[in-house]
Order: C-alpha cells, then structure tokens, then sequence
C-alpha cells in the first residue's frame, strides 16, 4: 500500500548509501579556515569599513550574500528534518546528523570571506543574518517521503548555483571561486544521498510519484523567506 512515510523494507539498502556517503565525504573532508584569505583581514575598529574598499562586482556578492543567508538557517533545516523524520528509518536521522555537521561550517566560511574582503558592510550582514535566522523556516511539506524529494531538489539547486556563480567569481577572485566549488562537492554529495533514497523508493513502489510531483510542483527555495528574495534573484540571474 502507497504511504507518505519512507518504507522499513529498504533500510538495509539505505544504510548502505549511508555509509558509502560518510566514505565519500571522508576523502574530501575539509575544514573552512583552509579556504579563506587570512592576510586580508583588518581590524574594523582600527579602519572602518567604507564602501570604496569593496573589489567585487555587486551581482556576485548580492550572490554570496544571499548564499549566506540561505545556509545560516540550518538550525530551522535540522529542526524541520528531524522532527518529520521522528519515528522513521533510523539511518535517516543518523545521516541527518552527519549532514548537519558537514553543512555546518558553510555559512561560517562565506560570512568570513565577506568580512575579510570587506565586500560587504560588517553591521549590515550582522543585521540581515539575525533578521532572517529570527524570522525562522519550514517549508510546506511535511511527510517523510515529501520532506526527501524537497530536499533532493534543494541540494541540486544549491549545488548548481554554487558552480555557475564561481564561473563569473572565478574573473575576479580565483580564491572566492575555488571556496564556492569546496561548498558544491559537499552539496553533490547531499543531493546523490536524498537521491538515491527517492530512487529506492520509486523502484519499489513507482506510484510514489504522486508525492512527489507535489513537491515538484510547489517547490520553493529555503531562501524565499529572506528579505527582497525576488529582487535578489533577478540581479544573480542578470550579474552572477
């Protein structure tokens, strides 16, 4: 019988694709200090931040920032995955685990990056990043099998948006756009996991695609909820 929930049948091969992943993410294991440019960095007491010391083209960082933005909600993601997957497949809440601790340092290194740089002004990002992380997130979908396909296609978005915006990074800051792919690898890895698991799913019971096409259908990005989201889209699809 068709469910929303994930299906107990397939935990043996989902524990398999988990542990493949932790393999995986173990040869590319990384820490966010690795990636960023130290000896740009300048006390903002001594020289305070001013506009003229920004080197980068608006749309790219519009494109930072908003991925920023994004990722610093993780705290709401976790909350949201782990209370849809209470009472599931308990490899799903051991990969949820694993997963958060791998998106962890995400924001860490693009908010560094944006200080360091001082492509951005310090209180202004302060500002925003406690906005959006007050004003919480959840997105619409609320039953296991739903909850994977959303973010099976979140991750495929997350990754490509990273790649195709260190392609125009990559003109200006070789180091911006070498960190940017760092944080695709990890999505590429997320979105093959979440992937893999709807695969499963569909090759044992192909009618869980009227799930999934709902998700599909009314899918929106985690970063929908930020302030000025639609202006924000429409400069990185122009710029970045």
């Amino acid at each position: 019988m068709l469910t929303n929930d994930l299906d107990f049948r397939l935990e043996p091969r989902l524990k398999e694709l988990y542990e493949q992943h932790k393999i995986r993410a173990q040869k590319i294991d990384w820490g966010y200090h690795e990636f960023l440019p130290w000896d740009k960095g300048m006390d903002f007491k001594r020289v305070p931040w001013d506009e003229s010391q920004v080197t980068l083209p608006s749309g790219v960082i519009t494109a930072i920032e908003t991925a920023l933005l994004t990722e610093v909600n993780l705290p709401w993601f976790t909350t949201y995955l782990s209370a849809t997957f209470k009472g599931s497949l308990s490899v799903i809440t051991d990969f949820i685990h694993t997963w958060t601790s791998e998106e962890d340092q995400h924001s860490n290194l693009l908010e560094t990056y944006l200080l360091l740089t001082r492509s951005v002004n310090p209180k202004r990002i302060h500002e925003l990043r406690k906005s959006v992380v007050e004003g919480g997130f959840e997105p619409d979908f609320h039953t296991p099998i739903e909850a994977m396909t959303y973010t099976t296609l979140q991750e495929l978005a997350t990754m490509v948006f990273y790649n195709n915006v260190a392609k125009v990074a990559s003109k200006h800051d070789p180091d911006l756009a070498t960190l940017l792919r760092r944080l695709a690898k990890d999505e590429t890895l997320h979105y093959a996991f979440y992937r893999d698991v709807i695969r499963t799913h569909l090759e044992l019971e192909p009618n869980y695609c009227y799930h999934i096409a709902n998700v599909i259908k009314n899918f929106k990005m985690p970063g929908a909820v930020m302030p000025d989201f639609e202006n924000r889209m429409a400069i990185i699809a122009k710029e970045a």
